[in-house]
């Protein structure tokens, strides 16, 4: 077995610090929706968004800072996200269902093609993506924005709109990316870089 295969002790610890920020927003899931089931949110909502949010940009930093910045824990901080967002759309719907019931046609449109890019990557990769574009990063931001404006203070309007129209573009691009690629990749900036990797590929054959 390669070397390389058995991760050392230093590794391990290194690896623990981006996993622990991570597994903070998996926490939190189960949290958002406990607080929303009484149909409420308010502060303690934005607390668990703004936690999200900060880990969700610190455990990406802190891996590539200590060189653990792998696979698996590229998987398990997007995996993380999804869990999360589920959650906190899951809130949404407890407690605001009739801005649910105005955006639902955005909303499915996000919800279909997330299935539809899951699904192609779990046909033709055998597991999941793990691109985390920079479109990608613009979501989560108008995601933060429209929860915090709508579970916070009330106000859905055009940063709802904002975050379903970043959400269809990003899922998008994260598909055309799959589609170019021929062999699972992690940390893909965008879709040109994805078009970059698939040249290069083809030049050494």
């Amino acid at each position: 077995m390669p070397k390389t295969s058995i991760p050392n002790s230093p590794s391990r610890y290194r690896t623990a610090l981006p996993l622990a920020l991570t597994t903070i927003r998996v926490i939190l899931a189960p949290l958002i929706l406990l607080w929303a089931a009484n149909g409420r949110a308010g502060l303690p909502y934005i607390i668990c968004l703004i936690t999200a949010f900060v880990t969700d940009y610190f455990d990406g930093v802190v891996a590539r800072k200590l060189g653990v910045a792998t696979a698996v824990v590229r998987r398990y901080d997007g995996a993380a996200d999804i869990i999360f967002y589920l959650a906190a759309f899951t809130a949404v719907w407890l407690v605001y269902p009739n801005v649910v019931q105005q955006h639902w046609p955005g909303l499915a449109l996000v919800a279909g093609l997330e299935i539809a890019r899951v699904s192609f990557d779990l046909l033709k990769f055998h597991r999941e993506a793990s691109y985390h574009m920079w479109s990608a990063k613009a979501w989560n931001i108008t995601l933060f924005a429209a929860l915090v404006g709508l579970m916070g203070f009330g106000v859905s309007g055009w940063l709802f709109w904002l975050a379903i129209l970043v959400g269809i573009l990003t899922n998008l691009e994260a598909l055309a990316a799959s589609l170019l690629l021929s062999i699972w990749t992690h940390d893909v900036p965008t879709v040109y870089h994805a078009y970059k990797i698939r040249q290069a590929k083809l030049k050494k054959h």
